[in-house]
């Protein structure tokens, strides 16, 4: 630390985190005084990363086996707070761990999260991983299963790569400690989901991504070179451009609890942010879904692909055909697993018809898109609002085994599903596009590397095989770890970076008044959105609705904007419900414009102006940088010249 005044204060908490599993974390602002050296070479080592390695200091100290007390570097440059990492991850779901973890063993991470750190899809996701492990079943077979769910619009290589190197990264799971179910005898036991040829599902009761989420979380506290940031939401990458190369540097977040802007800048970024479920007004996403990362990545000029293709699961609780209906309505729909199906549930309407062999041979265990297109048509046929699922005629031991946690929350609401059926209703569930990353998670942006649902790495194509995302989000995490490295031991990094970027601005400024007004009025609009994309752009589409959409939020969209502008907003102002708002507009838009586009039915993109599939038309859908389908006011920073040396 040879470069910086050795003078160190302790000033107030960055946070006090809630508990997860009894684990409590809590992170210090620490401000260095004095020069600091203009120039600062990172190397590969651990060692290398000294002069802002939190360890150094005897203050930083570990606190028993489960409780870690978490320290940042914070370096006051001009009076602006900004913290240095080798790596930063947005995201604390699976895949922002699994990577953390690796790059961990090279040099310091800093975890950035929306929430608390297990608040993430990963810990929503009840059915399991994928993977080839039984003798019966091969790699070729899942490839297969998988092009075939993905309507032959898959990239074949990445579907071989995840579907081979799949087994390993379970078997890395478990050596890390996550349980999974094992039959009697003694072998894992593997579940089938629709779309699957064979039993290939590892999971954990219908808990799986709560136990994942689990032993990764407990790994990464385990871990002195990962710091958890949580309440961080992120709101725009650092980048910096050079000719038509564009460069990322870190990024700006807005700490929720203290209401400061935190400047992350790190030699890489890995955005793990999931996906964006909240444009939509019901979906099994939780409430930090809002598209966050793609509208990023976006503005950072990365390119973006297949956002057309938004997989609506074809079986979310109904909270209408309950017997006792919900106190409240609930943030985010209570996802009944594809399991459910896989084991023998069967769909009926309400006047327990079966449906589903007069849509597809396969019936319920046809992929999701049928399954949930079939839903949909019985619904508007009928002028109904939930089909059942019946799962009651299995064993009732068997049922509380396999879905604990759907029995014991059906149970609340007076519903007993191994005697009655569970009412169900399709929901938007996960973005197959995203952010388009390479076999390495790589983008177009140099630094810049994603994972997991924010990504679109070509293994769903048109619709994801169910139970294929964990398995994606771990491959693509482990794949990105060895490029992220070499970029990080080539890279050099000017300390003074941190000036030549404006901060954000915080919006407190405005007075408690007018931000009150300002959050009603884009919870207002925020609602209007979501009903023109349930509307306009839902399961079936037509070119004349998506039209009409595109409309609609190009006037809600300016709508917003003025007001808060005739309120005193300013360009460079940042707010929760406001960066969300601008995100969730952007994703929209993508997802609108995308659709328009592809002149054809396939996968989870039905027209009815176009219903056939269209051999000709077997491509991605591509946004490029230069596609202005963000045009609504950002905070983002970019420079004309590049920071990396």
């Amino acid at each position: 630390m040879a470069a910086i005044s050795r003078h160190v204060l302790f000033e107030k908490p960055l946070f006090e985190g809630k508990s997860f599993n009894n684990h409590t974390w809590r992170v210090s602002r620490i401000t260095f005084s004095g020069s600091a050296r203009s120039e600062l070479s990172w190397s590969c080592a651990v060692s290398g990363s000294r002069l802002f390695h939190p360890h150094q200091n005897a203050a930083f100290t570990k606190l028993g086996k489960q409780r870690k007390t978490l320290a940042a570097i914070t370096a006051s440059l001009s009076n602006r707070t900004s913290m240095y990492f080798d790596f930063a991850v947005i995201g604390s779901g699976v895949a922002g761990l699994r990577y953390a973890l690796e790059v961990a063993k090279h040099g310091t991470v800093a975890v950035i999260t929306k929430a608390e750190p297990h608040e993430s899809n990963t810990n929503y996701a009840q059915g399991g991983v994928s993977a080839v492990l039984s003798p019966s079943d091969s790699v070729e077979s899942h490839m297969q299963d998988t092009i075939i769910a993905g309507a032959h619009l898959c990239d074949e290589e990445t579907v071989r790569v995840v579907c081979t190197e799949g087994p390993e990264r379970i078997r890395e799971l478990i050596a890390m400690g996550a349980s999974f179910d094992h039959g009697d005898d003694g072998n894992l036991h593997l579940a089938r989901e629709g779309g699957h040829s064979h039993r290939r599902i590892v999971h954990a009761a219908d808990m799986t991504g709560r136990e994942i989420e689990r032993a990764l979380l407990e790994a990464a506290v385990r871990d002195p070179n990962i710091f958890l940031l949580q309440h961080h939401y992120a709101i725009d990458l650092l980048t910096s451009q050079d000719g038509s190369n564009t460069a990322c540097h870190g990024v700006d977040t807005l700490n929720t609890e203290t209401l400061e802007v935190v400047r992350f800048l790190s030699k890489v970024t890995l955005l793990a942010s999931g996906g964006a479920g909240h444009i939509y007004p019901t979906t099994t996403n939780p409430l930090v879904a809002t598209g966050d990362g793609v509208a990023m990545a976006h503005r950072a000029q990365a390119v973006i692909a297949n956002m057309e293709f938004v997989q609506f699961h074809p079986t979310a609780l109904a909270d209408e055909g309950l017997p006792v209906s919900p106190v409240k309505a609930r943030e985010n729909a209570f996802l009944i697993t594809e399991a459910v199906r896989g084991d023998g549930g069967i769909l009926y309407n309400l006047d327990m018809e079966r449906f589903m062999p007069l849509y597809d041979e396969r019936m319920e265990l046809a992929p999701r898109d049928v399954v949930a297109r079939s839903i949909d048509d019985q619904l508007k046929k009928r002028n109904e609002k939930y089909v059942l699922l019946d799962i009651s005629h299995k064993p009732q031991d068997e049922i509380l085994s396999h879905f604990p946690n759907i029995a014991a929350e059906c149970l609340k609401f007076g519903l007993d599903i191994t005697r009655h059926p569970i009412p169900v209703v399709p929901a938007a569930h996960y973005m197959c596009g995203g952010v388009r990353a390479g076999l390495h998670g790589e983008t177009n942006v140099t630094g810049l590397y994603v994972a997991g649902e924010v990504a679109c790495t070509g293994l769903h194509g048109a619709n994801r095989l169910a139970s294929n995302s964990l398995l994606e989000a771990l491959v693509f995490a482990r794949r990105a770890v060895q490029p992220a490295i070499d970029h990080m031991c080539n890279s050099k990094l000017n300390l003074n970076a941190s000036d030549r970027w404006a901060k954000p601005m915080v919006a407190a400024s405005l007075g408690d008044d007018v931000l009150g007004k300002l959050i009603t009025k884009t919870k207002e609009i925020r609602k209007e959105l979501q009903a023109v994309m349930w509307t306009y752009v839902g399961i079936v589409r037509s070119t004349a609705r998506l039209t009409t959409a595109e409309q609609k939020i190009a006037r809600l969209e300016v709508k917003w904007e003025e007001y808060l502008f005739q309120h005193g907003w300013k360009p460079t102002m940042v707010g929760l419900e406001a960066c969300e708002m601008r995100n969730l507009f952007c994703c929209a838009k993508l997802v609108v414009s995308s659709a328009l586009s592809r002149t054809e039915s396939r996968g989870l993109h039905y027209t009815t102006d176009f219903p056939h599939l269209v051999e000709s038309k077997r491509l991605p859908t591509i946004i490029w940088p230069s596609s202005h389908i963000n045009n609504t006011w950002s905070s983002r920073q970019l420079h004309q010249q590049s920071i990396c040396l």
